[in-house]
């Protein structure tokens, strides 16, 4: 039977991770190198303390009351009063007793320990379950009229979906070996997860293992069980090792069994490696908490007064009983202070590792060839990787030769190149020379992009643009995963909404510092969390504009219930004034009735007949623009409106009748009487603006037109029954599911009212919104910019080539362009470090100064071990940008994690920087081995940024090129300057503790770190 100590070692291995010695991945990793260190500090430093802390507890007290009690003996015998009978004299030499009874003591508190630390700790999360007693919880509550609270509404939601879906890992000679996730989270046979039963991974009955060429698939499902996790991964190891000894077909992954040993684990082979890390990613590490030491020591603090001082029973204990708990409590906090502190100090190395700005390890331009220089087409044309590409994506095999165009045929011409001028260069497939001189021939380069589509976790590419972005975009349009069976979202056992809720809320919170001051955040959801997602919003100080009901016009048809026809768009609004849709319809049935006064050469009956059927077969015109279905005899639209008044008016002013033009009688009034006054109406009158019947018995009625600055408010209720497979499948795109781009060009087009606005979707998909913006800018000439943002595998594979599809040619079928009539345009491609690719990149190392001082005194060697040791020891990581490796800035790299396989790559530094600083990049260019780059801050500082490899270009070489391009610290060219590497350029103090030249070693590392919660 376990004693308490051995228990309160087992909660304390698993929460310091000393558990999972076989994971090589994220912060497992790193503790399980300081492994042994950290069990030798627990069991011979720390906890022995408990004893330590009782026996001193003990000396102190027992001395005064051995005092107390020989006075009292004394004085009782000098009264001839028996003091072996004497209830004071019984109770403190009971007292006294329990003060040598260390080994009960010690025992509480462990019990104790264990009892708190294990209630809030979860598989590597630790939860807020804030315990007021045994069974009652209790929640913060800072007098507000309304209180949303869920779970881990103060974490930070971190999992990653991308590494669980489709994991896989890579064997000599190509082959790679996948563990595939099928019918993932799907509810079948009417299995429903219990209370109490997880989910876990089991290898799919109906095909467990397929073979694709050189891929071998294992396939899983995720479904509740109640087999241990660990069970169920050794069964799967068992089949596929009889499956490779019955049958030849795996013969070809042989690789995978070659050991990996561990000291736990001698026999460990490369596929057990892989799948424990698989399964694990999934079961550990959902969040990350926003203050955990300040949580678990308020806990604490409720924990001791209601279950060991029991502060409800208080009255009925006597002194003895509260004067022993006081000790046992002093003791208890004590350590728990201790082991909390612990605990933090790994909580908030994660959290800071979270917040940091990320690294830009990608970056490249796809450009219309209209807006390349010529002088760069010969270079295009020798590129074969190109052509490659543009065969593929556009079908460029297929142009034949005409009058305009002299076909294709390789090699590739540059006539062939001007000849199409929206075929697009993507830079990956050039040297950093060309990109430099494409870039550097453009006069203003974020003006000429005309989107940026990011391969990154959404949280973390939104920080990286925080600073650029603050108060510029227009529209935020999310398509969340909606939280249902087959969504992909991935949750932790037993908190479904609560982690769905923590992750949505971490996100709006960081989409809102972009928000401008009339933007609009529109976000697409389902009825399962419909009411949830509400109730986040009003967390936040953005008006309500109401809800979009969008009617699919197709019941989805389930099994109970109501057949589901319907989503939701929740709009939020700054905009103080109605949101009207685009007039796009408005200015067609002008062009259009236009055309037919013009055929007919005046106002005819056949051309109203003509019009009003050209209106009633138009399927995109409204209800309410098909009413505009007159022409008068100028060939202005309008339709017919009632005047009366909507109640009775009782001024006899509004029952005054107008007079019948041709009669000359007064002509009928309405019931309520008249909507306006004489005054206005015989000025409508005047206008041509009312309709007057045959004779005075009619009514007359408003005529109101329809002109070009026509408004329509969007309606709460879309029809569009569109599939969005329809806008896909014809650009030879595969995609599982996306809304149509008819929906998104009505509601983007709505909130993003300016030719020029930002529209930013960070959950982006197939990249559905930027297809609807290009649409847009395609239909009516604007310059509205898109950022997209999507972690997916499919960044690469659909998104980027749908934007490239769509750009070339308006239409498509089959995979290949119809009209090739594309548009000129330009964007941006990045690929972000992850969360994961800063916890790969860490190393410890602890110099001799540090070890010297952690023998030199236990207090210190506490301390550091205690707070300090994951922080320091890990300063020199490349991912906490390692400074060292700055003189030469263009080659800095980090392992980034391609198939689960680590690889050196190049990170982007100067984009970095670009984004750190918040610059909107005018001018790029190489002069003389400097990197310069020109452009102005958010706050509209102009602004210059020198790169050099200082191993080659030293400081005298700097004050050269300054002189030779005129640039002066002192004038008023530019308002701030930033160059890398000390140097001796001469400095002017522009404001309080504020410089006109910068380090930017300095500032990228300020900026880096410099995160406030969110």
């Amino acid at each position: 039977m376990e004693t308490q100590y051995e228990k309160l070692k087992k909660i304390l291995r698993q929460m310091f991770q000393m558990d999972q010695a076989d994971l090589d991945f994220g912060i497992y990793r790193i503790m399980n190198q300081k492994r042994d260190e950290i069990e030798r500090f627990l069991d011979k430093e720390l906890l022995p303390q408990v004893k330590q802390e009782f026996s001193k507890y003990k000396d102190a007290n027992a001395e005064e009351r051995q005092r107390e009690l020989e006075k009292l003996i004394k004085t009782l015998k000098d009264a001839d009063v028996d003091p072996d009978t004497n209830p004071k004299v019984l109770m403190i030499r009971e007292e006294m007793a329990a003060y040598g009874d260390e080994e009960s003591l010690a025992n509480e508190v462990f019990s104790h320990l264990t009892t708190f630390f294990r209630r809030y700790y979860d598989g590597g999360d630790f939860l807020s379950l804030r315990r007021y007693k045994k069974d009652t919880y209790a929640i913060p509550y800072e007098g507000e009229e309304v209180k949303l609270h869920w779970a881990n509404a103060d974490q930070y939601y971190i999992k990653s979906s991308e590494y669980l879906r489709d994991y896989a890992f890579k064997l000599p000679g190509q082959k790679r070996v996948h563990f595939k996730l099928v019918d993932a989270i799907e509810e079948k046979d009417n299995i429903k997860q219990e209370q109490g039963k997880e989910r876990r991974f089991r290898l799919s009955d109906s095909e467990p293992i397929r073979i694709e060429g050189d891929n071998l698939y294992i396939q899983f499902t995720y479904l509740p069980d109640n087999t241990k996790q660990a069970d169920l991964n050794k069964n799967t190891l068992e089949y596929i090792g009889k499956m490779h000894n019955k049958s030849n077909d795996l013969i070809n992954f042989d690789k995978m069994f070659e050991l990996m040993p561990t000291a736990k684990n001698p026999r460990r082979t490369l596929l057990e490696k892989h799948l424990n890390n698989y399964t694990a990613r999934f079961n550990f590490d959902f969040f990350i908490h926003k203050d955990l030491g300040g949580f678990l020591r308020r806990e604490l603090d409720f924990y001791i007064k209601n279950e060991v001082l029991f502060i409800d029973d208080l009255d009925e204990k006597d002194e003895r009983q509260v004067f022993q708990s006081i000790g046992k409590i002093k003791v208890l906090k004590r350590i728990a202070h201790k082991i909390i502190t612990f605990l933090a100090q790994i909580e908030e190395y994660q959290k800071k590792l979270w917040l940091k700005k990320k690294f830009v390890v990608e970056c490249g331009y796809c450009v219309t060839l209209d807006r390349v220089p010529e002088e760069l087409y010969e270079e295009i044309v020798k590129n074969d990787a190109q052509r490659e590409e543009w065969v593929r994506l556009f079908a460029i095999d297929e142009i034949k030769k005409d009058l305009t165009n002299p076909g294709y045929k390789k090699p590739l011409t540059v006539k062939f190149l001007k000849a199409n001028p929206y075929l697009i260069i993507d830079t990956k497939y050039f040297n950093d020379a060309f990109k430099e001189k494409l870039l550097a021939s453009f006069d203003n380069i974020d003006e000429a992009c005309d989107g940026a589509i990011i391969n990154s976790e959404n949280f973390q590419a939104i920080k990286l643009l925080e600073e650029k972005y603050r108060d510029k975009i227009k529209c935020i349009h999310i398509d969340p995963p909606y939280n249902t069976q087959t969504s992909g979202f991935f949750y932790k056992n037993e908190y479904k909404h609560s982690s769905w809720l923590a992750m949505m809320e971490n996100r709006i919170k960081s989409g809102i510092v972009l928000m401008s001051t009339d933007g609009s955040y529109l976000c697409h959801i389902d009825e399962n969390e419909y009411e949830h997602l509400q109730l986040i919003f009003e967390c936040f100080s953005i008006p309500n504009a109401g809800t979009v009901v969008w009617d699919k016009r197709n019941p989805m048809n389930a099994g109970m219930g109501i057949a589901t026809q319907h989503e939701y768009v929740i709009w939020r609004s700054r905009q103080e004034k109605p949101i009207y849709l685009r007039n796009k319809n408005i200015l067609s049935m002008l062009e259009v009735a236009a055309k037919i006064v013009k055929k007919y050469s005046r106002v005819t009956k056949e051309a109203q007949k003509e019009y009003t059927a050209w209106l009633n077969s138009n399927p995109e015109l409204s209800g309410g623009e098909k009413a505009y279905h007159y022409i008068d005899e100028e060939g202005r639209i309008y339709q017919s409106v009632s005047l009366r008044a909507p109640e009775p008016r009782t001024d006899p002013k509004f029952h005054k009748p107008l007079i019948h033009p041709v009669t000359g009688k007064p002509c009928s009034i309405p019931p309520n009487g008249f909507s306006r006054t004489p005054e206005t109406l015989q000025s409508m009158v005047e206008r041509g603006a009312i309709i007057f019947g045959p004779d005075e018995t009619i009514q007359p009625r408003q005529k109101v037109f329809l002109t070009e600055e026509s408004q329509r408010q969007i309606s709460s209720v879309i029809q569009d029954g569109r599939k969005g497979k329809a806008d896909v499948s014809p650009l030879g795109v595969d995609f599982p599911y996306c809304h149509p781009v008819s929906l998104y060009k009505e509601i983007v087009g709505a909130a993003a009212y300016s030719l020029s606005d930002i529209i930013l979707d960070y959950f982006a998909g197939s990249g559905t919104t930027a297809h609807a913006v290009i649409n847009l800018n395609r239909e009516d000439g604007g310059k509205r910019k898109y950022i997209l943002v999507e972690m997916g595998q499919y960044f690469d594979t659909v998104l980027k080539p749908r934007i490239q599809k769509v750009i070339y040619s308006k239409d498509w079928k089959d995979g290949k362009p119809v009209s090739r009539e594309g548009i000129s345009h330009m964007f941006k491609y990045m690929k972000l470090e992850s969360y994961e690719d800063a916890l790969d990149n860490l190393i410890i190392k602890r110099d001799k100064k540090q070890q010297k001082a952690l023998t030199s005194s236990k207090t210190a060697k506490e301390e550091y071990m205690l707070g300090y040791w994951l922080d320091i020891e890990t300063r020199e990581s490349d991912s906490l940008l390692n400074i060292d490796k700055f003189e030469d800035p263009f080659n800095y790299t980090l392992l980034i994690r391609h198939d689960n396989e680590l690889k050196t790559t190049k990170v982007d530094l100067v984009e970095t920087f670009n984004y750190l600083i918040g610059l909107y990049v005018e001018q790029t260019e190489v002069i003389r081995g400097f990197k310069v780059i020109r452009g102005r801050l958010r706050t509209g500082e102009k602004t210059l940024v020198i790169w050099r490899n200082t191993k080659e270009k030293s400081n005298k070489e700097l004050d050269t090129f300054f002189l030779k391009q005129d640039y002066n610290t002192q004038d008023f060219e530019f308002d701030k300057i930033f160059v890398n590497g000390d140097n001796n350029l001469e400095n002017l103090k522009v404001a309080e503790d504020k410089w006109k030249v910068s380090l930017i070693e300095e500032e990228l590392k300020k900026r880096m770190f410099d995160a406030k919660d969110v």
